[in-house]
């Protein structure tokens, strides 16, 4: 009786758990969860090799990081988080882009708040995880403090400052150029209609892009680029220990990364819509009617005549008429 009672238990608890498996994947299955989750997967990879690429820079003094370094971190960072998901969200990555597809009508709104809570989700949890496994080097070379500023400073493995020659509106302007830059390119690299990247590298591409901009236009503010990329590391080390300073640090600067970008890709967007998608040649389409029409080739023979012709037809005349306008439509595309 009491193994007949275990058996029974046992097939009651395994059922229960099957069901529960079934209600989460199911659950999984949800489009909307599905994009949440991509981003918030390919956002935290993409994240986690960024700034562990700045740890290296600031924590190795230069011998086990460079500049160069950071940005080839975050540029294929950005390609491996494309691969992660991006046949599933899409893989923004970045709310700034996210907010420019919803703006421009790429995407329903409806979807921002699930694509930007995955963002700033995985971009904290990869700070997180860099904190974690840089404490002890972040420990050592600040002798125990956590600074935000000076030759010892470490929050800027997590956020972006402004540097000395640098002022608040400047930075401001320098970030929405730079974003304004990357959703001209995005939409360059991907617009089948004009010369996208060949399928199956836009990762590498778009990782590229990130890259060349670090290299060629990063000094000024950090290229953030992107709210999903700053804020959500910042907050962090807020909490961490680095304290209030990490937003009052470059007047306030804190606040720019967030506004900016978002502003910065918009413009960015309408801009490569007006002179480069609206300059792009459109082929007609021919719109067949679905009703097959017969061959109106009709044989003409020649009339007999009572007298003896000295030219004689060697084949029939052929005459094909003009087929009635119902047959094909030429529609021009504006």
């Amino acid at each position: 009786m009491a193994q007949a009672g275990r058996k029974k238990r046992s097939t009651h608890n395994s059922k229960m758990v099957s069901s529960l498996l079934a209600r989460i994947q199911a659950i999984l299955q949800k489009e909307m969860v599905r994009e949440f989750l991509g981003e918030f997967m390919s956002t935290y990879v993409m994240m986690v090799l960024g700034l562990g690429s700045v740890a290296h820079m600031v924590l190795g003094d230069t011998k086990l990081g460079s500049y160069l370094g950071v940005n080839l971190g975050f540029g294929f960072g950005v390609t491996m988080g494309v691969h992660m998901a991006g046949n599933i969200s899409g893989a923004h990555m970045n709310a700034a882009v996210t907010f420019t597809s919803c703006a421009l009508g790429r995407m329903p709104w409806k979807k921002f708040p699930a694509y930007v809570l995955g963002q700033f989700l995985g971009s904290f949890l990869a700070a997180a995880t860099t904190y974690m496994l840089f404490y002890t080097a972040i420990e050592h070379f600040a002798d125990g403090e956590l600074m935000v500023t000076g030759p010892k400073a470490t929050a800027g493995i997590f956020a972006t400052y402004l540097p000395n020659h640098m002022t608040l509106w400047r930075g401001f302007l320098d970030e929405v150029f730079l974003t304004g830059i990357l959703q001209l390119c995005l939409f360059a690299i991907t617009d089948k209609n004009n010369n996208p990247a060949l399928q199956g590298t836009e990762a590498l591409v778009i990782g590229i892009l990130i890259c060349v901009i670090g290299i060629s236009l990063g000094m000024n503010s950090g290229y953030a680029i992107n709210p999903s990329r700053d804020l959500p590391p910042r907050f962090f080390t807020f909490i961490a220990g680095w304290g209030e300073q990490v937003f009052s640090a470059g007047d306030n600067w804190w606040w720019v990364p967030l506004v900016a970008p978002p502003l910065g890709a918009y413009l960015g967007g309408i801009i490569y819509l007006v002179f480069i998608g609206s300059s792009i040649p459109q082929e007609p389409r021919r719109l067949e009617n679905s009703v097959t029409q017969e061959d109106r080739r009709t044989t003409v023979v020649p009339k007999t005549v009572s007298y003896k012709s000295s030219i004689t037809p060697a084949y029939p005349v052929l005459v094909q008429p003009a087929p009635p306008l119902c047959d094909s439509i030429l529609l021009e595309r504006f």
